[in-house]
């Protein structure tokens, strides 16, 4: 007991010193709540402080946003005005060039009318100019010697500081052949014609006085460029250019040296696609002619060669801009009245013309005993030769203006009547030869040249032509 009273009184003090007495407890509870409540106090303090500083911000930061609003705001209508003055600027503009183009349409027809006189004007100086040159022309083309002519050795060894050949072209209007046969005094005769083409004159030199004429031709006039000469004198070369031994076909390309015909094809037709059909055409044709070797010439034509092309006008007016995308087709082309007689400028009624165009490339003249034919072969020499002296009959009544032209003695020159009579347009290109074999022959085709200058008709009185309907044939 005492010792567990003892024990008692040792445990005592302990719990004294654990549990402080209860109005110190009391206390420390007051000063806790105190010590909470002041935190709380300065907690809310603070947050009050963020809460204020935050409003503040939020407060500068959408002052800033209300002004930068005010500032692109204010930026936008000042676009607004800006834009609104351009329009305005703009419609007044616009106003400006709707009178302009009023006046440009106006000064356009003024143009279209003026240049419709013109055209008129330029239509009668261009025929008053091809009629001075004469309605029927005559070139002459000289070929050069070429390997199969048997003089070329000949002549070089003969005198070399002559040029060889017999035919020269002293001028560009004279030609000079030296008749020196055997057994004769030297004779010198001299020929005159509106245009001589030397052996080195290109394909494009004989197409350029070409052309005048194919302006005739859209203007109205019948035309026609006719090769005319011995065998082997180059009228095929000249008319259709360079051909392969297997085809008489024309060759194409840019660097081909073409003749008149596929030259004048490109140039009618050159806006639209038709210029490779009409070569076609022709090339269909040149397959079926006849060819023949001969001692003059190893490829001799045994029939002539006529490609017609016929343009048509139609009554109808267009603007240059019309005529200019449409090309003239080969059955018809746009055109306006044309003027009468004395009044270029006139505006009449329109009239249908039917314009020809004729490109001839005439069989080559031969002697019979010189080309060696014998059989059929005579027969057709015969045939040809007689068709070409009836061409040089017409020719010849021409020139001498008589009463009646015997047109109708060969399918030839009946054929060619509307091209050679009237107010037609004919060129005569005289194919010949240099070679001293063949002189005897290209003094006929010079003579015959020689009378077909004397042909005067159509006599420039600046008139249109006169309306006319194909011819049955």
């Amino acid at each position: 007991m005492g010792a567990g009273a003892g024990s008692a009184s040792r445990g005592s003090p302990q719990r004294t010193e654990s549990c402080p007495p209860s109005n110190v407890h009391l206390g420390d509870g007051s000063l806790w709540c105190n010590v909470v409540n002041s935190i709380l106090s300065v907690v809310c303090v603070l947050m009050v402080q963020t809460l204020q500083q935050d409003i503040e911000a939020l407060r500068a930061s959408a002052l800033e946003v209300f002004r930068a609003c005010r500032e692109h705001l204010q930026d936008g209508l000042s676009e607004v005005v800006a834009a609104v003055q351009r329009a305005q600027l703009c419609h007044q503009a616009l106003l400006a060039w709707q009178s302009k183009a009023g006046h440009l349409e106006r000064s356009l027809q003024e143009v279209n009318t003026r240049y419709e006189l013109e055209k008129q004007k330029r239509k009668v100086l261009h025929n008053r100019l091809v009629e001075l040159k004469g309605n029927i022309r005559v070139h002459c083309r000289i070929r050069p010697l070429l390997p199969f002519d048997k003089e070329l050795d000949d002549a070089a060894s003969q005198d070399s500081s002559m040029p060889a050949g017999v035919v020269h072209a002293v001028d560009d209007e004279t030609v000079l052949v030296k008749c020196d046969r055997p057994a004769h005094a030297l004779i010198n005769k001299t020929y005159n014609f509106e245009r001589v083409y030397g052996p080195a004159e290109s394909q494009h030199a004989v197409f350029g006085d070409v052309c005048p004429l194919l302006t005739s031709l859209l203007d109205g006039y019948n035309v026609c460029i006719l090769a005319y000469g011995q065998t082997g004198c180059g009228k095929s070369y000249t008319m259709l250019g360079p051909h392969s031994e297997e085809e008489c076909v024309p060759a194409r390309g840019p660097h081909s040296d073409l003749g008149i015909l596929p030259r004048a094809a490109g140039e009618l037709f050159r806006p639209v696609h038709s210029a490779e059909d009409f070569i076609a055409l022709a090339a269909g044709s040149l397959r079926l002619r006849a060819q023949l070797a001969t001692q003059v010439h190893a490829r001799s034509s045994r029939s002539h060669l006529i490609i017609t092309a016929t343009l048509t006008t139609a009554p109808t007016c267009s603007s240059p801009a019309d005529r200019q995308s449409h090309g003239p087709p080969l059955e018809g082309r746009p055109s306006c009245g044309r003027a009468s007689p004395g009044s270029p400028g006139a505006q009449g009624p329109a009239e249908q013309v039917h314009a020809k165009l004729q490109l001839v490339d005439l069989a080559g003249s031969e002697c019979a005993g010189v080309s060696g034919v014998t059989g059929l072969a005579l027969r057709e020499t015969s045939f040809i030769n007689r068709s070409l002296a009836a061409l040089a009959d017409v020719l010849g009544a021409l020139s001498e203006r008589r009463g009646h032209i015997p047109y109708r003695n060969s399918q030839l020159t009946h054929f060619l009547q509307d091209v050679l009579g009237g107010d037609a347009k004919l060129l005569v290109i005289l194919c010949v030869s240099p070679s001293r074999k063949h002189v005897a022959e290209t003094l006929r085709c010079l003579g015959l040249g020689a009378r077909v200058r004397q042909v005067q008709r159509g006599q420039a009185g600046g008139g249109s032509p006169a309306s006319r309907r194909p011819r049955n044939q």
